[in-house]
């Protein structure tokens, strides 16, 4: 059933997967239309259609049975468990999103609406652009910048380049900028896994980047069993 899929480990009671190139889901996954926003939406039903989800780019749900998930192609995936109030949620993660503190946004979702406590909650951190590919503006270093992030652990100047793709300029490392934002919510850092996947480079999965954004999508899914 989890065929061509890459599985994680939060412990018993959930499933939680990214999908590799051309893999087949395993069972119905409610998404929405993602717009790189930040708004994050309940899910208290199965039937929730993706025409309701216009706009949402976060997934929260304590019903068991129910698959959430969010599409990616280089974006970082965030997937979130707490054991203890049963709740998962699926964030779609990308620089703009990351900068819009997204990841901070569900969890505080999870708190406020089903009385999460972060420091008991799982997290991983799935297959994305990695920092040495995540080449970047000056512009877009200084939205992170403005926006709080510890720059300095984030951000590296790697000088003119040798000629090659991505290689050279301004780089973002988006996995510690998410691992950051769900420290500082208070998820344990004992508790975050990170796939260490880079998209751009990795074939097996969908990169926008080095595909084009017509390409396929990663579909990293959440579910309570």
């Amino acid at each position: 059933m989890f065929d061509g899929v890459l599985k994680y480990d939060l412990g018993p009671g959930v499933e939680a997967f990214s999908t590799q190139r051309d893999a087949l889901l395993p069972y119905p996954v409610i998404q929405g239309h993602q717009v790189h926003g930040c708004e994050v939406a309940i899910i208290d039903r199965p039937d929730v259609t993706k025409d309701e989800l216009h706009g949402f780019d976060a997934f929260v749900t304590d019903r068991p049975g129910v698959a959430i998930g969010v599409r990616t192609a280089d974006c970082i995936p965030v997937l979130l468990y707490d054991p203890v109030r049963r709740v998962a949620a699926a964030v779609h993660a990308g620089w703009k999103g990351t900068v819009l503190r997204i990841s901070q946004k569900a969890i505080e979702v999870m708190i406020r609406r089903f009385g999460c406590n972060p420091a008991g909650m799982k997290a991983v951190l799935g297959p994305g652009i990695g920092p040495d590919s995540f080449q970047v503006g000056e512009e877009v270093v200084g939205r992170f910048r403005q926006a709080g992030f510890p720059i300095d652990d984030i951000w590296r100047f790697q000088g003119p380049g040798d000629g090659t793709p991505m290689s050279g300029g301004h780089h973002i490392d988006l996995w510690k900028a998410n691992q950051w934002l769900l420290e500082h919510s208070g998820i344990l850092p004992s508790d975050i896994q990170t796939a260490g996947i880079d998209t751009y480079t990795a074939k097996a999965f969908f990169s926008a980047r080095r595909e084009g954004i017509q390409c396929g999508r990663i579909i990293n899914a959440i579910r309570l069993i």
